[in-house]
């Protein structure tokens, strides 16, 4: 399960995303970025950079930036607050990180996005186009979520999804998650003095991901819980991903220098693009349910036909990325759909020759082909 395999160097990492909480960035009780901090990850940055990697961070920040200067400390934000917050603070966290990065000869660019920028396909694209670009011009991309206009977006743990999507989106081969704890225990060590760190994970197994626990209190969102997510994503990738103690000073050099933390091993089997898309969804636009025979003949590898479908919800178009789930809710599958949703709901239990006399047309014989599904 964990520790049987050597665990991988940032030494070695061609391009490398590291993802960093409003926890390490702020000092909430002057309500100012963390310079300090922040300068000593942009030295580490420009030493990464001198032996040949390319740095993309997530950061976030913006809305701790701003609470104390607009009077909402103490409470829980309102929607609207949030935008209002996230539109104050931005500016100040991207003046912090040009900053810092500017002492070391490095270019910073902010780019905002939400994670429906890494859902829909031509957005995801061009952001890939835009970050790709700006990696090849020695930029280091500094990236926060859109929470200006972000609705349900803003919510527990984005970040280190989203950290995880452009990881995925930039095909980076390690991805750093910095946090307030050095790595993945077998309990939260907080609570339990028995509990075991886990140097190496080779496998997101079901007893791997119960561990995932609440998240921490105050302004950070994240939680080991949505890390394990963002592992699923960036393992499926081809991507490792380190969780790593992120409060001392150059952060990036202790792990070059060996500190404690956990790493995720990339899956031996890495997906192409268009598949690791597919698989890294967040929010899928419906749900397919499927009865037994062909859970089964989706595991064995065969694609969604029709006569498989017992219900569908939500509404979505053709071409829409949907889940698919057995009838016990099970997640099986991420696909994108030849039909949209008021179609396979007259079809869904009938055979492929049927479609056309029910429909009056037929795209396809499948509702999803194998080669746009990928088992979850």
């Amino acid at each position: 399960m964990t520790g049987r395999a050597l665990p991988p160097s940032l030494t070695s990492a061609r391009r490398l995303v590291v993802k960093i909480g409003s926890a390490l960035v702020v000092d909430t009780e002057k309500a100012l970025p963390r310079q300090e901090w922040l300068n000593s990850v942009a030295a580490d940055i420009a030493q990464l950079h001198r032996q040949g990697t390319a740095v993309t961070v997530v950061s976030s920040g913006a809305i701790a930036l701003a609470r104390h200067s607009l009077g909402m400390t103490g409470r829980t934000l309102q929607l609207a607050e949030k935008q209002a917050a996230a539109a104050v603070g931005q500016i100040s966290l991207a003046q912090a990180w040009s900053k810092a990065l500017h002492a070391h000869g490095l270019t910073a660019a902010q780019l905002l996005l939400t994670p429906g920028d890494t859902e829909d396909r031509k957005r995801y694209l061009n952001a890939r186009a835009t970050l790709d670009t700006l990696i090849k011009l020695n930029c280091v991309p500094v990236i926060n979520e859109n929470d200006t206009v972000a609705t349900a977006e803003i919510r527990f743990g984005d970040n280190d999804r989203l950290a995880a999507r452009v990881a995925q989106m930039i095909d980076a081969d390690q991805l750093v998650l910095l946090s307030d704890i050095d790595g993945l225990y077998t309990a939260d060590p907080r609570l339990d003095p028995t509990a075991q760190h886990l140097p190496v994970i080779d496998a997101l197994t079901p007893e791997i991901e119960a561990m995932g626990g609440e998240p921490p209190p105050g302004y950070s969102s994240g939680g080991m819980r949505t890390k394990l997510l963002a592992a699923d994503i960036a393992t499926r990738s081809g991507c490792a991903m380190a969780i790593a103690k992120g409060q001392p000073l150059h952060p990036l050099r202790a792990l070059l220098d060996g500190a404690r933390c956990s790493w995720f091993l990339p899956r031996t089997c890495s997906q192409d693009a268009r598949k690791q898309w597919i698989a890294g969804s967040l929010t899928p636009a419906g749900k397919i349910i499927v009865d037994r025979g062909a859970v089964a003949a989706l595991q064995q590898g065969s694609s969604l036909l029709p006569a498989g479908i017992t219900q569908v919800e939500g509404q979505f178009s053709r071409g829409d990325l949907v889940s698919v789930t057995d009838e016990a809710g099970l997640l099986l599958a991420h696909g994108l759909s030849f039909y949209d949703a008021e179609a396979i709901r007259r079809i869904a239990g009938h055979h492929s020759s049927e479609v056309e006399k029910i429909l009056g047309w037929q795209h396809h014989d499948e509702i999803i082909h194998r080669d746009n599904l990928v088992m979850v």
